[in-house]
């Protein structure tokens, strides 16, 4: 996964990331940084849990997700007042990064998840 968030800053560098201005490429660093701390900490709530209850495990999983975004938000919002990075790079960057980990971390998790058994067969 970090490989990942690094061979996309490698290309976004390479497509236009280096012609904005250093506060920009801070945010976007930021914004990836944050992306990719969100990712690893899922991923270990759901390794930790799997293992667990039912129950342990939803609420590792769901408890988790409430709790991630609410750090999200708090690192988002200090980011922007407390070291005044501009807001748009920081939030494509974020959003950017999101949405391509939750892609991947849904396609391993359907890969090791065994399928549900079908009712009424």
């Amino acid at each position: 996964m970090t490989g990942v968030a690094v061979s996309l800053l490698v290309l976004a560098w390479a497509l236009g990331l280096r012609k904005l201005d250093v506060a920009s490429r801070w945010a976007a660093l930021y914004g990836s940084g944050l992306a990719v701390l969100n990712t690893i900490l899922a991923h270990f709530l759901v390794r930790w849990s799997a293992s667990r209850s039912t129950n342990v495990f939803l609420g590792a999983v769901l408890g988790g997700m409430v709790g991630r975004m609410a750090i999200l938000l708090l690192a988002v919002v200090a980011g922007i007042v407390l070291l005044g990075l501009p807001r748009l790079p920081l939030a494509v960057s974020l959003l950017s990064y999101f949405v391509l980990f939750l892609v991947m971390e849904i396609t391993i998790l359907h890969r090791h998840t065994p399928a549900f058994p079908r009712v009424g067969r």
